[in-house]
């Protein structure tokens, strides 16, 4: 082995030697100028403070404790023209010296006594709208930000800025806007010896809670728990806000592990729920309670994409899920899902829904294994190429051993359908043979059955009940128009929301609407022609109009056996929104010129298919008549205003998976001819009459139309963005809101009649 010459160990052992008195000098120097460099430290920040964010911070006093201790006293942040925002009575904060040496500040030691947060946002007015201001970025380069570089820069600043050890006493924080105040005091808040440990009142006494568990953050290891002394964790301020009633017994949250590499942050942790109660119009009218629930969740952060790995795993109760979220944020946007639960028992699925989801799968029996898999790809910049593909699959085991709350083989015979509105029962209705205005398949027209499955399913007797690539484009065109507009379901599931379900828009019925089209479908409880049979016996065909039967008898007074092409293309284009159906007429009992096209369309698929003749005078439109004794009813009416009204459904499955619903035209003014001799009522006054009542349709549904208008607009003017804005500018912002909402009032107005 070489030996190393003396002379180089005798240089190096000076370069040493030197560097530590250069560093014992420097240390001196800094130790003795510390207080100088404090005060000008704490200078720049409050001119900063002053400067980028309009902050007026005050300092009552600032100094060295020890070595590498500050304290601080009556320290106060107030927004420029706004409420106080922050003021601490005492503050005490430490750094780790050997992190600070290479540049990174790690909090050793925080003592915090004293202390009040106050966030208000009233009338529009925020006093921490600066948080959301964007700093002007005078070194931007053009070069796209890297995402894994900025997570895993921004974990370890808010890691690093977790104390060690934490001693925290009285601290109140309160948040008041126009209809909510929520205040909280943090009696006490502990950090010692990798635990944390603290009580937290809540507005006054209303409750008590807690945040405790392991707090190791300089080795990544966090594992805390929230929940409430002798009651569940509530957050009304939640439910004021969304409508959403929401509560637990405990949340956890853990972090494991974060790690970069490769260009690629990966967040290794965990999130789970104990008792979760879930209330919303939306979701279900009933609460759901989730007993369990879990998510380890392994978060993958690249230069341009966050994703959640496929090898994080769902927990709910008895199932477990894979699921694969990614979200790509340049060059273009692409969103990305899977999830897969693999082959499960049956009986664990339905074991494992949310209490109070689906009421008529409650108690359901089954056997056998399933399997649910979902992909779905979307490119921003390729809509019409979006994959969609959500499947549930059984094995040759799967059975049902009993139902549930609904009887889903109930339709197969005789049985009593009632109609709800707004959720009242209308008269109820005997669906079977003998009842009356019950209409056989054999005795409904081909006419009219092949024009509502042209028009609603066209697929209704290859398909299981469900169109994946109708349901792929109803996606597509919803996210193109950034609204509900087409809907996808087919008459299987415009069967079962009828026959089974109550007309309440949440997600909970469409869900288990989905699942009861499944168990029907696939296992064959019932066949498809008693499906249709039953289907045209109770679906809507207007107001308080229920089934073929009352439907043609009502518009045209003859039986379903004998309607004709044209009444058949008629009665399928109100099945969307069977409300507006004698908006579609005149008073002569003819129809609008708009449902001209309507009707070429339908006519020409049912040709092309071999159901009707062709016809080159729009299948039957030109025939049409109202019934005569029902055409009294119907009084002169702006065209634009009838079709906005045949256009409003009430029914968030409004369309099937097949043609769109009509759009009607605004047809020709009749001449003078026709003004000077055409039919008139011989009973003026009932015309008058009808007249009137018309108009005060018409004038009830425009009030309500101008108190929405005012409504939103009133939400808008309390809710403007203020980020980054002069008062000056946040009032004319109001004003210009102000302006607008009043020029669409007068605009709904001048269509009053």
């Amino acid at each position: 082995m070489r030996r190393i010459n003396p002379k180089y160990i005798r240089i190096a052992g000076i370069t040493v030697l030197v560097l530590v008195v250069i560093m014992l000098i420097g240390g001196y120097v800094a130790y003795s100028k510390r207080e100088v460099l404090l005060q000008k430290a704490i200078y720049k920040a409050k001119a900063k403070a002053k400067r980028d964010y309009n902050l007026d911070v005050k300092i009552g006093s600032a100094k060295f404790t020890g070595l590498s201790t500050v304290a601080f006293t009556d320290i106060s942040v107030v927004p420029f023209q706004r409420d106080s925002l922050l003021n601490i009575k005492n503050f005490s904060v430490s750094v780790k010296l050997l992190p600070l040496i290479f540049g990174n500040i790690k909090l050793a030691d925080v003592i915090l006594q004293d202390g009040f947060l106050n966030l208000t946002s009233i009338k529009g007015v925020k006093n921490f709208d600066f948080l959301f201001k964007k700093k002007k970025d005078t070194t931007n380069t053009g070069n796209k930000v890297d995402l894994s570089v900025l997570s895993n820069n921004l974990i370890n600043e808010v890691l690093y800025k977790i104390p060690d050890n934490l001693s925290l006493h009285n601290f109140r924080m309160s948040f008041v806007d126009d209809s909510t105040k929520v205040k909280m005091l943090a009696q006490t808040a502990i950090i010692k010896g990798g635990k944390l440990a603290s009580t937290i009142n809540v507005n006054d006494g209303d409750a008590t809670w807690h945040i405790d568990g392991k707090m190791v953050p300089s080795d990544k290891d966090i594992d805390v728990h929230l929940y409430a002394d002798g009651k569940k964790v509530e957050l009304p301020i939640i439910q004021k806000k969304f409508k959403l009633k929401l509560n637990f017994d405990t949340i956890s949250t853990k972090l494991s592990n974060v790690k970069n590499s490769s260009g690629e942050t990966r967040i290794y942790g965990s999130w789970s729920v104990r008792n979760l109660l879930l209330n919303h119009p939306g979701l279900s009218v009933s609460d759901i309670v989730v007993p369990y629930g879990s998510i380890d969740a392994n978060v993958f952060v690249g230069s341009n994409y966050v994703s959640l790995d496929s090898s994080s795993v769902i927990h709910l109760k008895k199932l477990t899920a894979n699921p694969y979220l990614k979200y790509t944020l340049n060059p273009v946007k692409i969103y990305e899902a899977k999830v897969n639960t693999g082959w499960v028992n049956a009986q664990d699925v339905f074991d494992s829904f949310p209490t109070g989801m689906f009421e008529s799968l409650d108690g359901i029996r089954v056997t056998g294994k399933l399997n649910y898999s979902l992909n779905m790809f979307m490119n921003r910049a390729h809509l019409d190429d979006m994959v969609f593909d959500s499947r549930l699959q059984k094995d040759g085991d799967f059975k049902i051993l009993k139902y549930g709350r609904a009887d889903l083989g109930k339709l197969n015979s005789t049985f009593v359908y009632t109609p709800y509105e707004k959720g009242k029962p209308m008269p109820p209705h005997t669906i079977g043979a003998g009842a009356a205005n019950f209409t056989p398949l054999e005795n409904i027209s081909p006419n009219i059955r092949n024009a509502v499955m042209t028009a609603e399913d066209p697929s209704f007797y290859t398909n299981r009940g469900f169109v994946d690539e109708s349901i792929r484009k109803s996606i597509i065109t919803d996210i193109k128009e950034k609204k509900f507009k087409r809907g996808g379901s087919t008459i299987s599931m415009q069967l079962i929301k009828n026959a089974f379900l109550s007309r309440n828009k949440t997600l909970s019925r469409k869900i288990e609407e989905i699942l009861i089209v499944w168990l029907i479908e696939n296992n064959r409880l019932m066949s498809k022609n008693r499906m249709l049979e039953v289907y045209f016996n109770i679906i809507e065909w207007g107001r308080g109009i229920y089934g073929i039967s009352e439907a043609s008898h009502y518009y045209f007074g003859k039986s379903p056996s004998e309607l004709t092409i044209g009444e058949s293309i008629y009665l399928a284009s109100i099945v969307p929104n069977p409300k507006a159906g004698l908006y579609a007429f005149q008073p002569d009992g003819s129809l609008r010129q708009g449902l001209h096209g309507y009707f070429n369309l339908i006519g020409r698929l049912m040709a092309k298919k071999g159901l009707t003749q062709p016809d080159t005078s729009a299948y039957g439109f030109y025939s049409v008549r109202l019934r005569e004794g029902l055409r009294q009813t119907i009084a002169p009416i702006d065209t634009a205003v009838a079709d906005s009204l045949m256009h409003q459904s009430e029914d968030d499955d409004a369309g099937g998976v097949g043609v769109a619903a009509p759009v009607f035209e605004e047809p020709k003014k009749p001449g003078l001819f026709q003004r000077l001799f055409g039919k008139k009522d011989t009973t003026e006054a009932k015309m008058e009459k009808r007249i009137e009542e018309t108009n005060d349709a018409i004038k009830a549904r425009l009030k309500l139309e101008i108190e929405k208008v005012k409504a939103d607009y009133k939400l808008k003017v309390d809710n403007v963005d203020t980020a980054g804005r002069t008062k000056k500018e946040i009032r004319a912002e109001k004003n210009r809101l102000k302006d607008e909402g009043k020029a669409k009032v007068n605009e709904l107005k001048d269509r009053m009649p």
